[in-house]
């Protein structure tokens, strides 16, 4: 059996996942909280930004945190197709729990059931991620620790989402993501615990691309969707100042009428005293 090092950067992929984990999921909760507080085409807006926000935050934790795994005695390649589907299937499936929330009447039930699929997304997600691996010889997973995993995503896309329909300030929100940023994290580890590889020797190559070739760049194009989305959530006006500044505009216009008639009247005194 070949020896499994996690972390063969040191603490580097560690934290920089967790932090692109929390990144993504406090874009997700912030979004969702606007989509809460709006109505039609902009709630629909912002959802899709909250789960493409939430999928890709996972899908870069769990990639980030795969450069630093190694396997002594073989190559570690990717399969193209297989990962690029893994990062759809975190979307989409995170957008059905999202919307889920979004749209849902009971509030209780549609909490339930987006947090149900949005756990077995992100458990779908980091599986078939691993299914994408190609390495010199045969993975195989220890059956109790992969039901605590796909138990630990379930439970902590529920309380995400439970955040995003309880929670309104900022501060709050960044106290719920980084609380998600450490489960979801939890969630990779322990199905990477659940990992076992038994090494074949072999000069064959590898089919597939190093992470260097592929999942670095994809990581770094992705993570910089997540910073600049968040840049632009940050600038964006809430329902609130945007109310505030309509009534602000309205109130402007109907001082004007007002002012307007002792306006116009003060050139009809004019000429009125001109000829005297």
């Amino acid at each position: 059996m070949g020896h499994l090092d996690h972390a063969a950067f040191g603490w580097l992929t560690p934290v920089l996942s967790y932090a692109m984990a929390c990144i993504g999921a406090a874009l997700g909760l912030r979004c969702t909280v606007r989509a809460l507080s709006a109505t039609g085409r902009s709630r629909r807006n912002w959802l899709v930004t909250a789960a493409s926000a939430i999928g890709t935050g996972i899908w870069t934790m769990h990639f980030v945190a795969m450069l630093g795994f190694a396997v002594t005695g073989t190559d570690i390649h990717y399969n193209v197709p297989l990962t690029l589907l893994s990062l759809l299937v975190a979307m989409l499936v995170v957008g059905a729990g999202v919307f889920a929330v979004g749209y849902g009447k009971d509030r209780t039930r549609a909490l339930l059931l987006g947090g149900l699929t949005t756990g077995l997304g992100v458990a779908s997600m980091h599986y078939l991620g691993m299914a994408a691996l190609r390495l010199h010889g045969q993975i195989h997973y220890d059956p109790a620790l992969v039901g605590l995993s796909v138990l630990i995503a379930v439970v902590a896309a529920t309380a995400a989402l439970w955040a995003a329909l309880n929670i309104k300030s900022p501060a709050a929100v960044a106290v719920a993501a980084l609380v998600m940023g450490a489960a979801v994290s939890s969630m990779h580890y322990t199905g990477m615990i659940a990992v076992g590889v038994h090494v074949t020797p072999s000069g064959a190559d590898l089919p597939g691309a190093t992470a260097m070739q592929f999942i670095f760049p994809l990581a770094v194009g992705l993570g910089s969707y997540l910073f600049i989305t968040s840049a632009f959530v940050a600038l964006s006006p809430t329902a609130g100042e945007r109310s505030a500044y309509r009534s602000a505009e309205l109130t402007g216009g109907d001082a004007s009428p007002v002012a307007s008639p002792r306006d116009a009247s003060a050139p009809e005194c004019i000429r009125a005293s001109g000829p005297l």
